[in-house]
């Protein structure tokens, strides 16, 4: 066994890129050495600023002989069949053998494939790793043809036994392997050799380089928590940042410093958004006052004076850099102190969402429109909701967001809360581009719920009406996001409501812009796209051609009005909602397997009525979840199966439906009078129970009926002989039907 040690040395490589990298050395190596023939132990790869390093341990010498037998052509076979055989497997008549086959005698080859040296296979591997490296962007240097990420010094690859270590000769585009590489750029430049992974390890540290990515991540977080701590501060944590700067540095020298008095009035997300983004600084926190007073630098090289001189300059920097934010930040006020909040933002009507969509401003007046009728249904005010809504992207315009765009909703309510707007307003600025990813926190605040849901639903309808759907892979438009952040929203409001009427009512919204906007001709090219899908979307509007040509006629003659377009409209936005819904389902779906409920499950709440009130859908599925988890109700749902296949047949049997109600009085058994009495109980708790919308007590009733189904299918013949009883006891059958459905379709869950 050998251990294999490869360093590609180059110039610094993009700290977005190191993670990648090293993961793809790492696959392409060690696949294509087990692809030859060789196994291994274990393997690690590593990055730094100027070099990948891959650590092998445990790899075989030798990849092992093979011997393959060949089947030919059949003995006596046209001369030429018999010739490429021979090219095929590089071998000659007098060395082919015949065999006995099912369909006479064939010839037969045994090809030998010899096995080859590890620095053999190494060598190829390495150079067609080196080669094919899967840079995002690379470039060429010099006169050669190798592409790399930034020009490529020097290749280490060498394989180390217990008596020594031995270069792997390997030459590309005139770079030559050997043992040898370089430590620190500055503080350590001379070459010196290895021959092992751990000595290799051990040089680099004396030669001022961690080789390990976390180890140096690590070491930057404590040094700067402890300096932190020192002062009494503490350290505001932010991975990425982390991850980034231990992608810059080969010697992490951690620094802090202090922010000027004159920037300490800017709102921490400004400080801490200037520093990450310009200067890659962390932030440090005052925990009494919450305030960002100081930041964090890390250096890649110990100095004379401990760092003095690189902290100086960087606080230079830092101060060019937070006078640019002060000077946006007040400018920003000012504009809100002389035009008020939706002044600022009155420039929004010259800014385009989308082509077919409008301009900014289009969209916030949908928004308003659609959050007031939302506001009631979430338990918002509202007009406030609608204030809320015509003003939560006003900061659009501010200079601060100009700078940082990813501050827009956090300086929107800095500016809400400056023009004097109540603090529901100016947390709806803030959140209602929330969630924006399964792990965003939802917000709650009912006009912020109101505003958040009206912006998602406008754009998904939005884009739907236009046919601007996800396709695959592709979602340019991040609908998916949208659907997504809506149920959650939703879910977490734990509100009823109608989301096919929410939905046709924000497809009015965007009818009544584009008359508004004097964009018919975009109307009716949605309509008349849609009319061509209706088919696909198996909605049942065989004049919707005639009300498409209808509309385009009242658009040539005349500007309709919002209403008497909506007349024409309606069947044709029901369709889009239908669509549109059926989307929000799947996306449901998804959303609840995470959370460990079976697609199955949800299904048989899906068809049931009401199907697009995802509050309470999530109910049901949460509760028929639940119950088949338990004995009772895996046994209930075979019984239910049991039942409704046996009716199902005798139906399809007879020709008749047996669903008039049966007679207690003909029960000749026990078991059948004990599954009457049953009956009567869990229908008499399920009815309230659903009227009541509590889906776990109904369930729970519908769990009872388990022993008696289970009895009555073990005392009683259902197919008597006797008619009348059976005809009875088949009523009885689809009165268990009755009852389960009532909860859930239980036809739809497997098991």
């Amino acid at each position: 066994m050998a251990d294999l040690l490869i360093e590609l040395f180059s110039e610094e490589i993009p700290a977005r890129m190191q993670a990648g990298a090293s993961d793809a050395l790492k696959k392409l190596v060690t696949d294509g050495l087990v692809e030859a023939g060789l196994t291994y132990a274990h393997a690690q790869a590593f990055a730094t600023p100027r070099r990948l390093a891959l650590a092998v341990q445990g790899l075989t010498e030798h990849s092992p002989t093979l011997r393959e037998e060949r089947r030919g052509p059949k003995v006596g076979a046209p001369e030429k069949a018999l010739e490429g055989f021979l090219r095929s497997t590089g071998l000659t008549m007098d060395d082919l053998s015949i065999q006995d086959d099912k369909k006479g005698q064939v010839y037969v080859a045994t090809v030998t494939t010899d096995g080859r040296a590890a620095p053999v296979i190494v060598a190829e591997v390495l150079e067609r790793t080196i080669r094919n490296f899967p840079w995002p962007k690379s470039m060429r240097w010099g006169a050669g043809s190798l592409r790399w990420v930034r020009p490529l010094h020097s290749i280490l690859c060498i394989l180390s036994r217990e008596d020594g270590a031995e270069v792997v000769p390997l030459e590309v585009d005139g770079i030559v392997s050997g043992d040898t590489t370089r430590g620190h750029r500055f503080m350590a430049p001379d070459a010196f050799s290895v021959a092992k992974f751990e000595d290799y390890a051990a040089k680099l540290k004396r030669a001022k380089v961690i080789l390990d990515p976390s180890e140096r991540a690590g070491h930057i977080w404590n040094e700067a928590s402890q300096l932190a701590f020192a002062q009494g501060l503490e350290l505001v944590e932010d991975k990425g940042l982390l991850a980034e700067v231990a992608g810059l540095v080969e010697w992490p020298v951690v620094l802090m410093g202090r922010i000027e008095e004159q920037f300490l009035d800017l709102p921490p997300e400004v400080l801490q958004t200037s520093m990450k983004e310009h200067q890659k600084f962390f932030s440090v926190r005052d925990p009494k006052a919450g305030q960002i007073v100081g930041f964090v630098t890390v250096a890649n090289r110990d100095t004379a004076d401990q760092g003095a001189t690189i902290l100086a300059g960087n606080q230079k920097v830092l101060a060019a850099r937070l006078s640019d934010a002060k000077f946006f930040w007040d400018n920003d006020l000012r504009a809100v102190s002389d035009a008020g909040l939706e002044g600022m933002g009155a420039g929004l009507s010259d800014v385009t969402f989308h082509n077919k969509l409008g301009s900014q401003a289009d969209r916030i007046d949908r928004i308003a429109a659609l959050a007031r009728e939302i506001a009631p249904l979430v338990g918002a005010d509202a007009e406030m909701a609608e204030q809320a809504a015509r003003v939560a992207k006003a900061d659009l315009r501010s200079g601060m967001v100009g700078e940082f765009p990813e501050l827009q909703g956090v300086m929107g309510r800095y500016y809400a809360l400056q023009g004097g707007y109540a603090p529901e307003v100016a947390d709806a600025c803030r959140d209602h581009y929330s969630p924006l990813g399964p792990s965003d926190a939802v917000p709650t605040a009912p006009v912020t719920v109101a505003v958040a849901l009206a912006d998602k639903l406008d754009t998904l309808t939005g884009f739907w009406f236009h046919d601007e759907k996800p396709t695959g892979s592709k979602d340019p438009f991040a609908l998916r996001r949208a659907v997504l952040g809506s149920i959650r929203l939703i879910q977490k409001s734990e509100r009823s409501l109608s989301l096919h009427s929410l939905i046709v009512v924000a497809l009015l919204k965007h009818v009544a812009s584009l008359l508004k906007g004097g964009h018919a001709n975009l109307l009716v090219q949605g309509l008349q796209k849609i009319a061509e899908d209706v088919q696909r979307l198996e909605v049942a509007l065989d004049d919707l051609p005639e009300r498409v040509l209808q509309l385009k006629r009242a658009f040539e003659e005349q500007q309709p009005s919002v209403e008497e377009a909506s007349d024409l409209l309606l069947g044709v936005l029901d369709a889009v909602a239908d669509d549109l819904l059926a989307f929000f389902h799947d996306r449901l779906k998804v959303y609840l397997r995470d959370q460990g409920i079976r697609h199955d499950v949800i299904d048989a709440c899906l068809a049931m009525p009401g199907n697009d009130d995802l509050t309470l859908l999530v109910k049901r599925a949460e509760a028929l979840s639940d119950l088949l988890k338990t004995d009772d109700g895996e046994n209930l749902l075979q019984g239910f199966k049991r039942a409704n296949n046996i009716l199902t047949q005798a139906e399809d049997k007879d020709g008749v439906e047996y669903s008039f109600g049966p007679d207690p009085k003909l029960a000749e058994t026990d078991a059948e009078r004990a599954l009457f009495a049953a009956l009567d109980t869990a229908e008499a708790a399920i009815t309230p129970a659903m009227q009541a919308e509590d889906f776990a007590s109904a369930m729970q009733a519908m769990a009872g009926l388990r022993a008696p189904i289970d009895a009555f299918f073990d005392a009683v013949q259902i197919n008597a002989e006797n008619q009348i009883l059976r005809r009875n006891r088949l009523n009885l059958l689809h009165r268990i039907r009755a009852t389960c459905l009532q909860v859930a379709d239980l036809t739809k869950v497997s098991g």
